[in-house]
């Protein structure tokens, strides 16, 4: 396993994180333990899980992935193997059953948030502490133009960070992110950290793969020059780029089959695409899944690529991606398919 510095922390990542998100939904306390065993075997120690996991996100599985990984580091012994991150949820209007629906990246939402992940991580610390989204109205999933909106309630930064910062002078959090966010957030951060002598982000975990690109326009630079490394989620696409869902097939159990509403990936173009990243993969002799997951985890602005599974199957074929070569050929073809259908899944 590859290990990269995460941010100026002088702490040692796997290349590859576990992400957590599908154990208390798609997976049991079972298999998310035997997932964790199989990963720390491979020389995985960056786990990545947040509050308002499992996912798709409801009140009955809230807080269940949390507690999986608790009941696993209380029955192991194994909290001082792991680098462990979390993520407290920001404003949305799809959470009304968490600190009744009044999320803010506040003192009253973000103290409480931290004890009760502890609680269900059976931890008295998390090494990386994130923000789940802005707290403020800027571009999310599917739209990346930004419409400002002076009258939209926002937390202001400083605040936000003065309750962090009071949480790593505790000892309860070691390093603190974003997640995502954009380049103006990160500057943002950044820039208070330094001139208020507070803690500074060390990592941005947004959304990255052959289908959504869009990382590399503005934040990249400022992931290398700022040592803010990308933690980049979904870069399988949801899965879509194995190509089992092209031809409109629909696996027993796979996550377009469950729920359908997961259609950030299903779009025309986003179909066409993904049906050319498969081609070549094959004709270069690799799994489609594999070379994806490879591209990513090659970019020099990525400091973990945050892998997931519902089987076995899936995480050692996914963790082996690792080991997966890119000849310039396959980079060639990457990109020509890149400059004729450019990021169509933002």
């Amino acid at each position: 396993m590859e290990y990269r510095q995460l941010g100026r922390t002088g702490i040692s990542v796997s290349a590859i994180c576990l992400g957590t998100m599908t154990w208390g939904k798609q997976n049991t306390e079972a298999e998310g333990h035997q997932q964790m065993d199989y990963a720390l075997d491979r020389g995985i120690n960056f786990f990545d899980t947040a509050e308002m996991y499992a996912v798709p996100p409801s009140a009955e599985t809230f807080g269940k992935t949390e507690e999986i990984i608790g009941t696993w580091f209380r029955n192991r012994g194994t909290r001082d193997k792991v680098v462990l991150a979390t993520k407290v949820v920001g404003p949305g209007a799809h959470f009304s059953y968490i600190r009744d629906g009044k999320t803010r990246l506040d003192r009253e939402n973000i103290v409480p948030a931290l004890e009760d992940s502890l609680r269900r991580l059976q931890t008295d610390y998390v090494d990386l502490y994130q923000l789940h989204w802005p707290d403020r109205w800027t571009n999310m999933f599917g739209r990346l133009g930004y419409t400002h909106d002076p009258d939209a309630p926002i937390t202001p930064p400083e605040e936000t960070l003065d309750v962090l910062a009071e949480l790593v002078r505790a000892g309860k959090v070691r390093h603190v992110g974003l997640s995502n966010d954009t380049p103006w957030g990160m500057m943002r951060f950044l820039h208070l950290a330094e001139t208020r002598d507070q803690p500074r982000m060390v990592s941005i975990q947004n959304p990255y793969s052959l289908l959504n690109r869009t990382f590399e326009v503005g934040l990249a630079e400022c992931a290398i020059r700022e040592d803010c490394g990308l933690l980049a989620y979904s870069p399988l696409a949801g899965g879509a780029l194995s190509g089992k869902y092209l031809g409109g097939a629909r696996p027993p159990g796979a996550r377009m089959t469950l729920f359908e509403h997961f259609s950030r990936y299903n779009k025309p173009l986003g179909i066409e695409a993904t049906g050319r990243y498969v081609a070549l993969a094959r004709e270069h002799g690799l799994d489609p899944a594999q070379m994806a997951l490879a591209f990513v985890t090659s970019r020099p602005f990525v400091t973990a690529n945050i892998i997931g599974a519902t089987t076995m199957e899936q995480l050692r074929a996914n963790i082996a991606s690792v080991d997966t070569p890119l000849s310039e050929a396959v980079l060639a073809g990457i990109e020509a398919i890149h400059g004729e259908i450019p990021n169509p899944c933002p």
